[in-house]
């Protein structure tokens, strides 16, 4: 039988290690704003980060609103046909991309590549004593580092996402109008007047900016943090991928919850 006081003395204890963590990246992320300055001045930097958080990942992205955008225009001419309402398909679409599965699909994606990728480069570079080699050359790592990436994929992660929903419509269009045959006039005049700039893109906009913070963040943050050893980045990574993508979904629903309540 275990002993109750073991018990309460591992929960304490990992109670106390999390609210560390939340103060830790508490500070953490008050030294990246702190250092953005000179982050930006060193411009190349930034867009460096840039192409490898957006560029880098534009392949998966684009395949992969290509084949949502397919799924769901499959899936929603099944539905709608028993309605007679086949010619709403381009309603469907849009807003299921532009509102929800755009910015969730594409961060979840994000935070796989791009992310993983950052923590992966951030900690190997704790592990090999890079970080601390700046530091005595008196060069700050999270301005020279940190920032720098977590800039690139907060820029990034809303333009791929925008770049998500325009391939799953097309994709939407591709499988309903082109090889079902759903009128193309009607798929395109009723999305035109459906789909409101105010509540559905830009709301989608929003969320998709609030997902590339918080996964920017959260990559950033797992990689400096990390124990400097092969299986501690290995676990930052894994970290950062499972945190990210419950954080989105978290996220995902407060953000709903506020952005459609009046409609």
């Amino acid at each position: 039988m275990a002993d109750p006081l073991a018990l309460i003395r591992r929960l304490g204890a990992a109670t106390v290690d999390r609210i560390w963590r939340l103060g830790f990246a508490s500070r953490f992320l008050l030294a990246i704003f702190v250092h953005s300055g000179a982050a930006f001045r060193r411009l190349p930097l930034t867009l460096r980060e840039i192409y490898f958080s957006g560029v880098l990942s534009l392949l998966i992205i684009l395949v992969s609103g290509l084949f949502v955008g397919l799924v769901l225009g499959l899936q929603g001419y099944e539905t709608l046909q028993r309605y007679g309402s086949t010619e709403a398909l381009g309603i469907l679409v849009a807003l299921s991309l532009v509102r929800e599965l755009g910015p969730v699909v594409a961060g979840l994606l994000f935070a796989s590549r791009a992310g993983s990728s950052i923590t992966a480069e951030i900690g190997l570079m704790k592990t090999t004593e890079q970080l601390k080699a700046m530091d005595m050359m008196a060069v700050n790592p999270i301005a020279r580092v940190v920032a720098p990436r977590f800039w690139g994929g907060v820029i990034s992660m809303p333009l791929l996402a925008a770049m998500f929903s325009a391939m799953g419509v097309f994709g939407g269009w591709l499988i309903g109008v082109v090889l079902i045959g759903v009128d193309d006039g009607a798929f395109w005049s009723q999305m035109q007047s459906s789909v409101d700039f105010r509540y559905d893109v830009l709301n989608g906009i929003i969320k998709s900016v609030v997902f590339g913070f918080a996964v920017s963040l959260i990559a950033v943050f797992e990689g400096y943090d990390s124990v400097p050893t092969a299986e501690g980045v290995s676990r930052a990574i894994t970290r950062t991928v499972v945190t990210s993508a419950m954080t989105i979904l978290a996220l995902d629903f407060v953000l709903t919850s506020f952005m459609f309540r009046g409609n």
